[in-house]
């Protein structure tokens, strides 16, 4: 698999494009800003080929572009169902607090919940539930790869005041992700990319749990 990202937006968000070798299918992750990058990246994965939209949660900055990558691909845009209600609540999704844009009204196709697996071409990704940053935040796992949205950063964690952010479901979300078996590379929703293992050595909220 390929995994490419590509970071924009007001507060800078990280969008990944995660493509299946074998079949060149290919998911968005996160398309928080629409720039002439990302539609640069999409063209040359073919437009066609990009078969699902996956946020991590709801919140603007993860979900600016999402009305146009959606225009340009006709994707299935999957969210966890308990952030669907931000893609058409400005006050949820805190564009109306941070964000002068008015919000479009999306429509998921899907809303996924614990467990879930999502085909890509060969690949299986997995969704797991990590509530704190938000109570419908979904962490997505596949192969040696997780992206972990604004649940788990370099050395730091998403925060919890927001609407529907709870402390302690941050942390065992948290503690979730620690004991999840293997060193996986840790691609988070902002900030540099980093492992499983520097986590769990050097990240205070992973070691206060």
């Amino acid at each position: 698999m390929k995994i490419k990202r590509i970071t924009g937006g007001m507060l800078p968000v990280n969008c990944y494009l995660l493509t299946d070798d074998a079949t060149g299918e290919t998911a968005v992750i996160d398309p928080g800003f629409f720039s002439p990058e990302l539609a640069d990246a999409i063209w040359k994965a073919g437009s066609e080929n990009v078969k699902a939209i996956l946020l991590t949660h709801g919140h603007f900055d993860h979900t600016g572009g999402l009305a146009q990558v959606h225009r340009m691909t006709g994707a299935k845009i999957y969210i966890g169902r308990e952030d669907a209600a931000f893609l058409h609540d400005p006050a949820l999704s805190l564009s109306s607090m941070l964000s002068a844009a008015p919000q479009p009204v999306i429509t998921p196709d899907v809303l996924i919940s614990e467990g879930d697996s999502i085909p890509l071409g060969g690949l299986s990704i997995r969704a797991l539930h990590t509530p704190g940053h938000t109570a419908g935040s979904y962490c997505y796992l596949v192969g040696d790869a997780l992206f972990s949205g604004d649940t788990l950063f370099q050395q730091s964690c998403g925060r919890t005041d927001f609407p529907t952010g709870d402390s302690a479901a941050m942390a065992r979300s948290l503690r979730r992700l620690a004991d999840l078996p293997g060193n996986l590379q840790v691609y988070p929703g902002h900030e540099g990319e980093t492992t499983l293992d520097m986590e769990r050595r050097f990240n205070p909220y992973m070691q206060n749990n």
